[in-house]
């Protein structure tokens, strides 16, 4: 009778423990879960940073074409270097050779120091350079 009363006690004793092992599991998972959900939001408020910092920037090289601090020249060029190369690769695609139909004619706004494009808007829709005054 005592080796059945063992044999009772060590499946008892199992069981607990597979218990133990998948709780810990659920639990775990949980974990996980959550923290790709937090590291997900947390990506999401880094891209929203990123926008605005983007635009102040922007508007500030906008405002203050012509006294940018030498701390910041640097960037400001690399980024005028990259709108040049963006301006410089979007003219050598190839023309499309079947008639696009125009849109109505819009009135002719500032022409885009970077591209030529036309337009109203502070930046230029085509290639993102500011328009200017």
């Amino acid at each position: 009778m005592k080796g059945d009363s063992d044999m009772a006690f060590s499946i008892d004793e199992l069981t607990k423990k597979v218990k133990d092992v998948a709780d810990m599991a659920v639990n775990q998972t949980k974990d996980a879960a959550e923290l790709v959900k937090i590291n997900v939001a947390i990506a999401g408020e880094q891209k929203e940073i990123d926008k605005n910092y983007r635009v102040i920037g922007e508007w500030f090289v906008n405002e203050h074409a012509g006294e940018i601090p030498e701390a910041i020249q640097s960037a400001v060029d690399a980024v005028n270097a990259s709108k040049a190369k963006i301006a410089e690769l979007e003219a050598s695609k190839p023309v499309r050779e079947e008639p696009v139909q125009e849109a109505e004619e819009a009135p002719a706004g500032k022409k885009c120091p970077i591209c030529g494009a036309e337009s109203d808007s502070k930046f230029c829709p085509h290639c993102g350079a500011p328009m200017g005054e």
